[in-house]
């Protein structure tokens, strides 16, 4: 070994380029792999932490949108209630307890009862039937005192056993109490009642049973004051045989913490859920990992000496073989790299550079055949999602028509029940188009028109909407379905708050060889940083979109889509400012339809 490295140092002092590469590559290559075990020794430990917290972070992460979904549709059901059944409702004339029953049949696997109390604690309706038990006075009652309390609220409660109503078998179940006030009409009078629905516990503990984080760590789940709502060892809490950190856990906020229980360090996850100041406890004890077996340090060994041997043999065979043939070939790749990829790349020196010259110069062509095949690729998937975008529709949308359509019939309402399905018909059928992409700008604005008229049916006495169409621009060619996520958003965002004086104008006009489709609203407006945000992509911004109600498409989808077949000239501009309304404008090209290609 001596020899070697004297043999080494003569050589490279000679200022050869082999052995100066020799010298070079066995130096650094060792000292790398010693820090590389020395490191991965130390390191391995904390990696192994670091996966398996990730994973238990993932786990308590889908624990609480599996419960958020679960709450978000309970609060749902308690809305249905309260808007399709009870809202506007003459108690004295109608009886709700059927609507109830149905909406009861449908959540039944999440909910034990719901119950519409009047303001004095009477029943007015129950699902499933029941009779309250005697002498019980509910206004007595948590739920029932923060719902009158705070009307504005909804109000979830802790575990309890629901013993409201007389059951012959004694069978009373635990349930957790949701509960809102309710406005009640009799006549003439209207007065505030409650609505409670009690939440099969069972159904919610399924959320978290099935969970398990690694080695013996649980979840369970708090509310903000930090008395638990569910614990996979609640029984054995509430009579003092096992002790939690809840109370503790309840002053973190969304993270990671460690904790020392018990005499041991466990690690804490914390996720708040939303609304209802609830959060989310995962618990897992820290795990440790130790390699101090003589096996795992043969084992290292062994490797480092085989890299060893590896390394000297390469850098033997490199250093004999890259001289000046490796240099030009670096040459012409430099110059490939600085943008020249039709120049040949050198090909020459031994059998070893001439294949490398000879591959890399495949290399350069594949990589420019495969660059241009990733342009066309992108780009038709871009259109294949774009197209998959224009198919989805706003289920929103689908089922307040719907609900307007039931909502006519039962009141007697039935030729505007007839226009509403005529213009739900005439939307589909345009939306479809045959499959096709490019319509006529007629067509287009009378899918906005059969949208508008069933939106005007929904939101009455809120806007008025005109359409001005000139006749040179009925036959040129646009994108189905751009024009209506524009519409859609004026009405959510601007005519859901207007009464009686808002106005919808929808202009096309042609100018110097261009199409322009203007949506112009007398709404709030909204500042320049809105305006700029509204066209800024990026994976923020869709997220935030997904968020709002409003298009299911979007403004960025549109300016996309426009841009995508007609060229980045073209695309959507917005005006506005606040209290002052919006102008959305839409430019295209002026071109004739069935001129251009539906791709």
């Amino acid at each position: 070994m001596r020899e070697l490295i004297e043999r080494i140092g003569t050589r490279f002092s000679r200022g050869t380029i082999r052995y100066a590469m020799f010298a070079s590559f066995t130096v650094s290559a060792l000292l790398a792999i010693l820090l590389t075990g020395v490191t991965l020794y130390a390191r391995f430990s904390t990696q192994l932490d670091d996966t398996i917290e990730g994973e238990n972070q993932m786990l308590v992460e889908q624990v609480n949108q599996s419960l958020d979904t679960y709450l978000r549709d309970m609060i749902r059901l308690s809305d249905s209630i309260y808007y399709n059944v009870v809202k506007n409702t003459d108690l004295d004339e109608h009886s709700v307890s059927e609507e109830m029953r149905l909406l009861y049949n449908t959540y039944s696997d999440y909910v034990e009862n719901m119950v519409l109390f009047t303001g004095d604690g009477e029943v007015v309706a129950t699902a499933p039937a029941a009779k309250l038990r005697s002498g019980v006075d509910v206004r007595g009652t948590p739920w029932f005192a923060q719902a009158m309390e705070r009307t504005e609220n909804l109000h979830f409660g802790i575990p309890a056993v629901q013993n409201l109503f007389v059951d012959a078998e004694h069978n009373y179940k635990w349930v957790i109490s949701l509960s809102c006030a309710v406005e009640l009409t009799r006549g003439k009078d209207t007065q505030l009642g409650v609505l409670l629905i009690d939440l099969k516990y069972s159904a919610l503990a399924s959320l978290f049973s099935s969970v398990k984080l690694s080695g013996s760590g649980y979840v369970y789940l708090i509310d903000g004051d930090g008395v638990l709502i569910y614990h996979p060892e609640r029984s054995l809490i509430a009579s003092g045989l096992v002790t939690e950190g809840n109370q503790t856990a309840a002053a973190y906020r969304d993270g990671i913490y460690t904790q020392t229980w018990n005499g041991e360090k466990r690690s804490i996850i914390v996720r708040g859920v939303g609304y209802t100041g609830w959060k989310v406890v995962g618990v897992v004890d820290q795990p440790g990992f130790t390699m101090g077996s003589s096996q795992d340090l043969l084992f290292v060994l062994v490797i480092f000496c085989a890299y060893f041997e590896l390394l000297i043999f390469m850098n033997v065979l490199l250093s004999k073989k890259l001289t000046d043939p490796i240099q030009r070939l670096k040459e012409s790749v430099g110059r490939v790299e600085e943008g020249g990829e039709s120049l040949p790349i050198y090909v020459g020196g031994t059998s070893e550079t001439r294949e490398l010259g000879t591959a890399v110069q495949g290399m350069v062509d594949r990589m420019r055949q495969l660059t241009e095949d990733m342009v066309r690729e992108h780009e038709q998937k871009q259109k294949s999602e774009l197209n998959a975008l224009q198919a989805q529709i706003n289920p929103h949308f689908l089922y307040n028509t719907l609900d307007i359509i039931v909502w006519m019939i039962e009141n007697g309402q039935r030729e505007d029940a007839v226009r509403v399905v005529t213009a739900l018909a005439r939307f589909f059928r345009i939306s479809l188009s045959k499959g096709r992409n490019i319509i006529p700008v007629k067509d287009e604005l009378e899918h906005v028109r059969n949208y508008l008229l069933i939106q005007e049916m929904r939101y009455k006495n809120k806007f008025r909407y005109r359409i001005d169409c000139p006749a040179e621009a009925e036959n040129l060619s646009t994108i189905k379905l751009v024009v209506q996520p524009i519409v859609e958003n004026a009405i959510y965002h601007s005519m859901d708050f207007m009464d009686g004086d808002g106005l919808i104008e929808i202009r096309a006009g042609v100018s110097d060889g261009a199409l322009s489709i203007t949506v112009a609203d007398n709404g709030l407006g909204m500042t320049q940083d809105v305006v700029e945000s509204l066209l800024t992509t990026g994976p923020e911004s869709n997220r935030r979109d997904s968020t709002k109600k409003g298009s299911g498409i979007g403004l960025k989808n549109v300016q996309e889509r426009i841009r995508l077949y007609f060229g980045p000239q073209y695309g959507v501009s917005i005006q506005s400012e606040p209290d002052e309304g919006t102008t959305v404008t839409l430019h295209l090209p002026a071109v004739p339809y069935g001129e251009m290609e539906d791709t």
